[in-house]
């Protein structure tokens, strides 16, 4: 790794605030670059369009399974921050990668649970009897009654929630905060959490820092996204329902039956807290691919009549 290259990682760290996860990422892809380029005797700084495009292709013949466009977009994301920053030290004179877009991705649904695959999951998890079920069981009725995103869940604190309103203020992406509503069932899933378990948890805390946030992991440390992701996965061990449980698959069912139920498509944005209406729409998409599932599995088939047979 070259000095440059350390300093622009150091910087995406301390400067950007990227996770460790990404910054790793990040360098793995300008070295897959720095290799190419030093294969092809070229010099980092007098690349052009044309250099940039035999690297993708070469990329794209050299990728297995997986989803190659998506990698490939990430890697010209990386590579398009990394010749910004040696543009802004004066090393290069211009940033190609400026003057070129990233490879289309094929859009892909939204994973959804059906209704009464929530029901059943959360059923089976109420009936758990070890000690951390009440907050498992917290978690998966806000993340559903809700919609929030995982980020968003881990730093809700207990001021942030109006049980008499049921809403509770997140601080979305952008530092943007919007009000959220819950329904009756996750309001007293909170309320038996944090009446019953949440005492308990905190004074396991031994690192000085009393925590703030609503929930708190075995060890009363506020949660991560990891450790949220973690504990649904737990939830499957524990319950036997294996369902891929993952924090966005809970936003997206609770989006999807809202809209499958006649909720108003801008009034489900402003729920999720996307920026544009665009990004709501896909569940669109998700609602006319389910009623295609439910209407081939239900309606009834017309036995001993060929398709193009008239009655």
């Amino acid at each position: 790794m070259t000095k440059l290259e350390a300093e622009y990682l150091e910087y995406l760290t301390v400067q950007k605030g990227y996770s460790t996860h990404t910054v790793k990422n990040y360098a793995r892809d300008i070295e897959r670059f720095q290799a190419f380029l030093a294969r092809e005797g070229i010099a980092f700084d007098a690349i052009d369009p044309a250099v940039v495009r035999n690297f993708m292709t070469e990329e794209l013949m050299r990728a297995k399974g997986g989803n190659p466009k998506r990698s490939l977009a990430r890697r010209m994301s990386a590579l398009r921050g990394y010749y910004d920053y040696l543009l802004r030290q004066r090393v290069v004179q211009t940033n190609v990668f400026r003057l070129m877009s990233s490879p289309k991705q094929d859009k892909k649904l939204p994973e959804v649970l059906y209704v009464d695959e929530v029901i059943r999951l959360l059923d089976a998890n109420a009936k758990r009897e070890d000690e951390l079920a009440i907050r498992d069981q917290a978690i998966l009725e806000l993340l559903y009654a809700s919609g929030v995103r995982a980020s968003e869940l881990i730093s809700i604190c207990p001021i942030d929630i109006d049980f008499r309103g049921r809403a509770i203020r997140v601080v979305g992406k952008g530092n943007k905060q919007r009000l959220v509503p819950f329904n009756s069932s996750a309001s007293e899933a909170i309320r038996v959490y944090q009446k019953e378990l949440r005492p308990k948890l905190l004074p396991r805390n031994h690192t000085g820092r009393r925590p703030m946030e609503l929930f708190l992991s075995a060890q009363g440390k506020k949660l991560t996204v990891g450790g949220l992701e973690y504990i649904l996965k737990q939830v499957e061990e524990k319950t036997g329902i294996y369902l891929g449980l993952h924090p966005h698959e809970l936003r997206h069912s609770f989006a999807t039956h809202l809209l499958d139920n006649g909720a108003d498509l801008k009034m489900i944005q402003e729920m999720l807290g996307h920026s544009t209406i665009d990004t709501t729409q896909v569940y669109t998409h998700v609602s006319e691919k389910r009623m295609a599932e439910v209407y081939a599995a239900h309606f009834p088939k017309r036995h001993g009549k060929k398709p193009d047979e008239k009655d």
